[in-house]
C-alpha cells in the first residue's frame, strides 16, 4: 500500500510531496502551504473541465457512428458527411486571419533548423545521451553505419580501409557545405592554415584544435589532431568533424514510457530535476569498463576579432506531457478520484523548470526564460484553449509572468487536423512546435470512421489522399500563421535506427515540405539528419511552397472500397499487425518499457512506442468489426507471432515467454486491445496497458 500524505484536501503519495516540497520549492523559495492550497483549487477548477472535454469527445464519436451506421450499405456522401461534422460542432469556423504573437522564444526553436531527438524521460542513459547529442562526430556515425556506401567495417579494431572510405565522405560534406576559394577541395587540403574559404563569411572563429565554420544556421567543427590515429594519417590532419546536431530534444513522459503509478512518476521528474538542475548522472558499465555519463559542457570558440564566445553543449530541451486522457493514482482528489495526469505534469514539469528560469541550473536550458511543454493528443480548439488556460493558471500558482510556459501542439488527432487554424489560434500566443505524426494520426483516422467500412491495408494508407492532405496542410497552415521565424514545424519520427543510409536518402523530403524539424531515432541519426540541414535551406523552401489540398481531402476517409484481397493478402496483414502488437506490448506490460527497438515481422528493428500498438490494434478491430476477418483468425495469428516474438527475444534473460503464457498479462493485454478496441476512447491503448501494467507490479 502507497504511503499517502493529505495536504489541502489532497491525498498525495508521500515520496511525490516530499520530493516537489524539499527539492524544487524549498530552493525557489515557494511557501509549501500557499503551493499545495494553489494546487488544490487550480484543480477544483480543471479537473472537472478536463472530465468534460473527454465526455465531448465521446458524444461527438458516438454522433459520428451513428450517421455512419445509418448509412450502411449506401456510398459515401463527402458532402453530406462535411455538412454532418459542422452541425454536430466537429468542424468550427476558421478564424479570422492572424499571427502567433510568441516572444521570449530560443534560437534553436525559432531561427534555426536542425534535427529533434524524442527520449523516453524514465531511462536517464538515453535522456543524456539525447541531452549531450547537440554535437556528433560525423566521422563515427558514417565509420558505424551503413549511411557510408562502401564495404562494412572488419573485425579486431579500427579498419582503414573503412577509415580512409569515412575521410573522403566527409570531405565531400565539407566540400559541399563549405566549398573553398578558387574551386580547390577539402580533398587537397595541406592543413589548417590552408584553408581559404569560397565565402569567408562561412569561417565563424577558432577552437582549441580546429576551426569553427558556420552554414545554414549551424555550426560545425573541423578538428586537426595530428596526435590521434586518423590525423596522424591524414594528409592535412584533420582528427574529426563534429557537427551541431539535435538542437532540441523532447524528454518524454507520454507515448514512450510506461509510467502507472505514483514510483514511475517519482523517477519521470527526478529525471527532469536532474537535466534541469544539470547534475543528472548516471553509471553503467561497458566493455567492462564502470562509465559515469553527465551533461556536456558548453564549446568555447575564439571569433574573427579576438572575442571569446560559447556555444551551447546541450539540446534545448522540451518536456512531452501526457494528454487530456488519463489519470494517475499517485494524487487523489478530494473525492477519492485520481487526478488527471496531464495536470499533475502541468505543475509538476513547470515547477521543476522554474528552477530554470530562476537561474538555478549548473548551466541552463533557455536563454530567455521559457518552459518549453509539448502538449499532446488534443482533439480540436476547446482542448487547446483548455491547455492555454491551464498554463496560465500554472504561471499563477509558481508566480512566472504570463506566457512563459510554452506550449508544442502535436497536431496527430483528426479534429486537431481538420481544424488546425483555430488550434493555433487558441494558443497564439505561447505556440512555439506543430508536428505531424503518421502513425496516431492514422490510429485516430481508422477509429473515428471505425463503422464507415473496411480500412485499405496499412501500407496503402501512406499513399491516400487525406494524409497527403494532412502532412501538407499542417505545414502550410502553420506558415500562414506566422510560425516561420517564431516556432517550428515539424515532421514524424525515422523509426529504423540501424537502416541510416536509407534514412539518408528518404528524410531529406521533409526539409523539401518545409519542416525545419523533425525526428529521428538516435544521437547518430541526428548527426547524420544534421547533413540534409546544410544541403536545403528550410527556410528558404518555405517561402516557396505551394498551397496544400483542401479541408476535402483530409476528410476522405480511407475506406477500401471494392477491395478483393486473397486470403494470403489477409493474413499477410494480420499477422504483420499482430506480431507488430505483441514485440511491443509484451515489454511493456512485463518490463515498464515503454520505447524500444522491436524487431519488426521481417527482424528490421523499428523504434516503437504507443502510436504504433494504436494503429495496429485499431486496424484489426475494424476488420474483425466489418467481417474481413473472424476471432478464430485473430487467435490463430496471435498464437503463431507469440512464437515468433518469443524466438525474438530469446537472448533477453528478463522475457517472459507469450507461448504457454496465454492467460498472463502481456497475453490478455494483447487481446483486449484487439477483441475491446472498438470501444476504446478514440482508440487510445493507455487505458489497457495501464491495467494490466499495474495488474503485473502488484504480482
Amino acid at each position: 500500500m502507497t504511503d499517502m500524505t493529505t495536504r489541502a484536501g489532497l491525498s498525495i503519495d508521500s515520496r511525490l510531496a516530499s520530493f516537489l516540497t524539499s527539492e524544487v520549492l524549498a530552493p525557489l523559495g515557494r511557501d509549501a502551504d500557499a503551493f499545495w492550497q494553489g494546487f488544490a483549487a487550480l484543480l477544483a477548477n480543471f479537473a472537472p473541465r478536463n472530465s468534460a472535454l473527454l465526455e465531448k469527445r465521446e458524444a461527438l464519436q458516438a454522433q459520428i457512428d451513428a450517421w455512419h451506421a445509418g448509412r450502411a450499405g449506401k456510398p459515401h456522401d463527402a458532402a453530406a458527411y462535411k455538412a454532418f461534422l459542422t452541425d454536430i460542432g466537429y468542424l468550427v469556423p476558421e478564424p479570422a486571419d492572424f499571427q502567433i504573437g510568441t516572444q521570449n522564444v530560443d534560437p534553436e526553436i525559432a531561427t534555426m533548423a536542425g534535427p529533434q531527438l524524442v527520449v523516453p524521460i524514465l531511462n536517464a542513459r538515453f535522456l543524456l545521451n539525447a541531452a549531450n547529442a547537440r554535437w556528433g562526430s560525423l566521422y563515427d556515425a558514417f565509420y558505424g553505419t551503413d549511411a557510408l556506401h562502401a564495404p562494412p567495417a572488419k573485425p579486431g579494431g579500427y579498419d582503414e580501409a573503412r577509415g580512409a572510405a569515412v575521410i573522403a565522405r566527409g570531405r565531400q560534406f565539407l566540400d559541399s557545405a563549405f566549398p573553398l576559394a578558387g574551386g580547390a577541395s577539402w580533398a587537397d587540403l595541406a592543413g589548417r592554415d590552408a584553408i581559404a574559404l569560397a565565402d569567408p563569411a562561412q569561417q565563424v572563429g577558432t577552437t582549441d584544435k580546429g576551426v569553427l565554420l558556420k552554414n545554414n544556421g549551424l555550426h560545425v567543427e573541423v578538428v586537426f589532431d595530428s596526435s590521434t590515429p586518423v590525423g596522424a594519417t591524414d594528409k592535412a590532419g584533420i582528427a574529426d568533424i563534429i557537427v551541431e546536431a539535435a538542437l532540441t530534444t523532447i524528454a518524454d513522459c507520454e507515448d514512450s514510457v510506461a509510467a502507472v503509478d505514483a514510483e514511475d512518476k517519482l523517477l519521470a521528474y527526478t529525471n527532469w530535476l536532474g537535466i534541469i538542475r544539470g547534475d543528472l548522472s548516471e553509471s553503467f558499465a561497458k566493455g567492462g569498463k564502470a562509465l559515469t555519463r553527465t551533461l556536456a559542457g558548453d564549446k568555447t570558440y575564439t571569433a574573427n576579432d579576438g572575442t571569446q564566445h560559447t556555444l551551447k553543449g546541450r539540446s534545448l530541451m522540451f518536456v512531452r506531457n501526457v494528454g487530456h486522457l488519463m489519470t494517475n493514482p499517485s494524487i487523489r482528489l478530494p473525492d477519492g478520484s485520481e487526478i488527471p495526469e496531464g495536470i499533475m505534469d502541468a505543475v509538476f514539469t513547470s515547477a521543476i523548470s522554474t528552477l530554470d528560469v530562476e537561474g538555478h541550473g549548473k548551466f541552463g536550458n533557455s536563454r530567455c526564460g521559457s518552459i518549453y511543454i509539448v502538449k499532446p493528443k488534443m482533439h480540436g480548439p476547446e482542448e487547446c484553449a483548455f491547455t492555454n488556460d491551464l498554463f496560465d493558471a500554472v504561471e499563477d500558482l509558481l508566480g512566472l509572468p504570463r506566457h512563459t510556459i510554452k506550449v508544442g501542439v502535436m497536431d496527430e488527432e483528426r479534429r486537431t487536423s481538420a481544424n488546425l487554424a483555430a488550434c493555433i489560434h487558441a494558443v497564439k500566443d505561447r505556440i512555439v512546435f506543430i508536428n505531424t505524426g503518421f502513425l496516431d494520426r492514422t490510429g485516430d483516422e481508422i477509429h473515428t470512421s471505425m463503422r464507415a467500412g473496411p480500412m485499405l491495408r496499412k501500407g496503402a494508407m501512406k499513399g491516400s489522399d487525406w494524409l497527403k492532405a494532412y502532412e501538407a496542410r499542417n505545414v502550410a497552415i502553420g506558415l500562414r500563421h506566422g510560425l516561420s521565424g517564431k516556432a517550428q514545424i515539424g515532421k514524424g519520427m525515422w523509426a529504423a535506427p540501424d537502416l541510416m543510409g536509407q534514412m539518408m536518402v528518404e528524410k531529406i523530403g521533409h526539409l523539401r515540405a518545409g519542416a525545419n524539424t523533425a525526428w529521428v531515432p538516435s544521437p547518430t541519426a541526428a548527426t547524420l539528419h544534421a547533413v540534409h540541414y546544410h544541403q536545403i535551406d528550410v527556410f528558404d523552401v518555405q517561402k516557396h511552397l505551394p498551397e496544400p489540398a483542401g479541408l476535402d481531402d483530409l476528410l476522405a476517409i480511407p475506406l477500401a472500397d471494392g477491395a478483393n484481397w486473397s486470403e494470403e493478402e489477409i493474413r499477410e496483414e494480420l499477422d504483420n499487425n499482430c506480431q507488430g502488437l505483441l514485440g511491443y506490448v509484451v515489454r511493456w506490460v512485463d518490463q515498464g518499457v515503454g520505447c524500444s527497438k522491436v524487431p519488426d515481422i521481417n527482424d528490421v528493428g523499428l523504434m516503437e512506442d504507443r502510436a504504433t500498438l494504436r494503429i495496429s490494434s485499431q486496424h484489426i478491430a475494424n476488420w474483425l468489426l466489418h467481417g474481413v476477418i473472424t476471432e478464430a483468425q485473430v487467435m490463430d495469428s496471435l498464437a503463431r507471432m507469440a512464437a515468433k516474438v518469443d524466438a525474438q527475444n530469446a537472448g533477453d534473460r528478463l522475457y517472459v515467454p507469450l507461448t504457454g503464457n496465454e492467460d498472463g498479462a502481456a497475453f490478455s493485454a494483447a487481446k483486449e486491445l484487439i477483441f475491446k478496441g472498438v470501444e476504446q476512447p478514440s482508440g487510445y491503448t493507455e487505458p489497457l496497458l495501464h491495467a494490466w501494467r499495474l495488474r503485473k507490479k502488484a504480482g
